[in-house]
């Protein structure tokens, strides 16, 4: 008995202090949380007292089933394998110039160490998305000498030098281009062993799943699978009109709108970027009965009728009660005798983070963008191929290549002021013609960098059609609904055929997301959030015949969901990958995070869901209510194993990423943390309050809490490597 208690203390006291650094490396930075926390003594000695306890009351329990015995010994391999890396394991870094010759590395603490051959740097290059300076990927061209044997080779990222015992990696790079800063690791003991593990795990996890001594395979031979279950709750879901300002014809308009332009680091058409535009300025997509193109043109065309309107949307009430301003308001009502009012308080907003600073800061941004547009920096319409035949865009405001011929720098300075000039005129015809000349010209200097037909038709129809918006108010209405016709099998029917219906829609939404950025809609938050209510409706609707209660579980769940991809500070923007996300590891790594995370996400609901009902008296929702564990259970069984199975290839991408399997950044110590919180309900023969209904949906019910620090706290509070997704 003290034993398990020594066990639990120490289990915990791990969760704890790990959370405590993860806090400590937002204050202190994420090197200091790694050396006097992670990588202290003390840690280290008190995971090997987890283990030697662990081990102990493993031997005292007398646990024969093969299956446990790999889980559980995975963990230990695992343990013994960062120890190894811990104390064996040698990293430092190069500092490459093009032409010269290097033969050591400098460790961390600043010693320099001999390498096994030497090196040069013959090239260092960086490869872009098409037509823009968004980078796609980062190489060095190096040469190796081994005793005059020499040795040519490329270094980029995900794609690493293997040999003599050390890897190199694609770290850095000089300002000049000259210069590359390689990252060495040298880990011959700790990899291995923790691929071990890791190999140890994958069986455990898996075996825990079809063992058929095993809790989960008796759940689901149980009459569980065979009856209705209960229900739950959830939650919910202004125009302006004052007189018009001179704007294009709707058609004109849009007509501007199918050229294409750079924005966000990929080429797109200017449709895009106006409903951007707008959505930065005014909060919504359109302004009055103007179309997003018709707001763009209006501030390009007639900028000072158009600094007149009450455009600006100022968020926070601080700013608006200091400055007596109405929540809409003019750009120039922002300047008065003493100029631009927002001057004074720039640069203590910059070190600020009070509400009134983010508010100064939020519109100062705003008026950036208008100014950026008034001298034509954000209009980088004008395709042009180099000598080297890249093809680069540039905007009227730009420094144009000396190669370009004088007749089409001119072309390049005039355009949209000739636009101007036609629209202020009435001279509408001409002005169609002149934006049908610009989309030909883009066509022929573009050449492969102007998107296909598919991704134009794919973007025209993701901006004019809200689909996840309408996606969440529709699941969550549904569900909603659904809930009062739990008793009426008939009617209850319908209901799944809906959801069918809408996760059709939200993957034709994914689809088209991929066919406009070229890769799997999971590289940041809110394609990740449509990704989850994605999965959460497809892993609903296979179970959902035998439970009918799924149904609404997946339309609320996922309704829920797609709410939060609009809400915080989600970016819904489609933009290129940086260079390390380009690894199909990726998408395996987020498919099988995101299917843990919505199994959670149902435990969650069964315990809401428990609670809910727990004080009725009707014996139809007793029933059903006792039958809401098991339920649980049968989700948190695959999730644990779907979590593990994602934080282990997301190990293995990050060494072949950047060299180390495990750097203790936040998002990767709250997955740990997640998945030992919620390990614990799977040991409930152990520990009687979890045997018990409401002991164990109190606990999946907090627990959840380690997946919103998880996914959201991360991301907008701790930061780290992980703060893109």
């Amino acid at each position: 008995m003290q034993l398990k208690k020594t066990l639990q203390a120490v289990y915990v006291l791990i969760i704890a202090v790990m959370a405590m650094g993860t806090v400590v490396g937002k204050y202190a930075g994420q090197a200091d949380a790694a050396d006097h926390v992670f990588g202290s003594w003390w840690f280290c000695l008190l995971w090997a007292v987890g283990l030697a306890v662990a081990v102990a009351y493993f031997v005292r329990q007398k646990v024969r089933r093969p299956v446990l015995v790999v889980l559980h010994l995975s963990f230990a391999v695992i343990l013994l394998g960062a120890f190894l890396t811990h104390v064996t394991a040698r990293r430092g870094m190069i500092h490459l110039r093009q032409g010269q010759w290097v033969a050591s590395y400098i460790t961390k603490d600043g010693a320099e160490k001999p390498l096994p051959f030497t090196i040069r740097l013959d090239k260092f290059s960086i490869s872009y998305h098409a037509g823009n300076a968004a980078a796609m990927d980062y190489t060095s061209e190096v040469t190796l000498n081994d005793d005059g044997n020499e040795t040519h080779c490329r270094i980029s990222m995900n794609k690493i030098y293997d040999n003599y015992g050390i890897r190199l990696y694609q770290s850095s790079f000089d300002d000049d281009l000259k210069g590359s800063y390689l990252s060495v690791n040298a880990d011959p003991f700790g990899i291995p062993v923790t691929y071990l593990g890791y190999a140890l795990l994958f069986i455990g996890l898996i075996g825990m799943l079809i063992d058929w001594q095993g809790t989960f395979r008796r759940l689901l031979k149980s009459d569980l699978m065979a009856r209705p279950t209960v229900a739950l709750l959830l939650l919910m879901s202004a125009f302006s009109s004052l007189k018009a300002q001179p704007a294009l014809p709707k058609a004109t308009a849009e007509a501007f709108g199918k050229a294409f332009i750079v924005y966000n680091g990929r080429i797109c058409p200017v449709e895009t970027f106006a409903i951007d535009f707008t959505k930065k300025l005014y909060g919504k997509a359109r302004y009055k009965d103007f179309t997003p193109c018709q707001v763009l043109t209006g501030f390009m065309f007639w900028r000072n009728e158009w600094l007149q309107e009450p455009v600006l949307r100022l968020k926070g009430s601080e700013l608006r009660t200091r400055f007596q301003l109405d929540e809409y308001v003019a750009p120039m009502r922002l300047f008065g005798q003493q100029g631009y009012i927002l001057g004074p308080y720039l640069q203590d907003a910059q070190e600020n983070q009070d509400a009134f600073s983010r508010q100064v800061l939020d519109i100062d941004d705003k008026m950036a963008l208008l100014m950026d547009l008034a001298q034509g920096r954000t209009l980088k319409m004008f395709p042009y191929a180099q000598r080297n035949g890249r093809v680069d865009w540039f905007s009227p405001a730009d420094r144009l290549p000396r190669s370009m011929p004088k007749a089409q720098q001119q072309y390049v300075r005039s355009i949209i002021g000739l636009a101007g000039e036609l629209a202020v005129q009435g001279k509408i015809d001409m002005l169609n013609d002149l934006f049908q000349r610009l989309r030909k010209y883009q066509y022929r200097f573009g050449g492969s960098t102007v998107p296909s037909q598919t991704k134009v038709w794919a973007e025209k129809v993701y901006n004019h059609v809200p689909f996840a918006t309408l996606l969440f108010i529709f699941n969550l209405t549904l569900g909603l609904v659904s809930i009062g016709f739990l008793t009426r099998r008939k009617g209850y029917a319908c209901f799944a055929w809906l959801m069918a219906l809408s996760w059709s829609v939200l993957t034709f939404t994914l689809a088209l997301r991929w066919i406009i950025s070229g890769t799997v809609p999971i590289g940041n938050g809110y394609e990740t959030m449509l990704f989850l209510a994605w999965l959460v409706m497809l892993l609903s609707m296979p179970i959902m015949r035998r439970i009918r209660l799924m149904t609404t579980f997946g339309l609320l769940m996922s309704g829920f969901m797609l709410l939060v991809s609009h809400i915080g500070q989600m970016d819904p923007a489609i933009t290129p990958r940086m260079p390390v996300l380009n690894s199909p590891l990726l998408s395996l790594h987020v498919s099988i995070i995101m299917i843990a995370y919505a199994l959670f996400s149902l435990t969650f609901v069964s315990a809401v869901a428990y609670f809910l009902t727990a004080r009725s008296q009707r014996p139809q929702v007793a029933k059903v209510n006792a039958q809401l564990t098991g339920l649980s259970q049968l989700f948190l069984y695959p999730a644990v194993t779907t979590l593990g199975l994602g934080i282990f290839i997301g190990a293995v991408w990050a060494n072949i990423s950047w060299g180390t399997y495990w750097s203790w950044d936040p998002k990767e110590t709250w997955a740990l943390i997640t998945f030992m919180v919620y390990a614990v309900p799977l040991h409930a023969q152990s520990l009687p309050a979890l045997r018990r209904p409401m002991g164990y949906h109190l606990y999946t019910l907090l627990a959840f809490l380690s997946i919103i620090m998880t996914y959201f706290g991360v991301n907008y509070v701790l930061g780290g490597m992980h703060s893109y997704a």
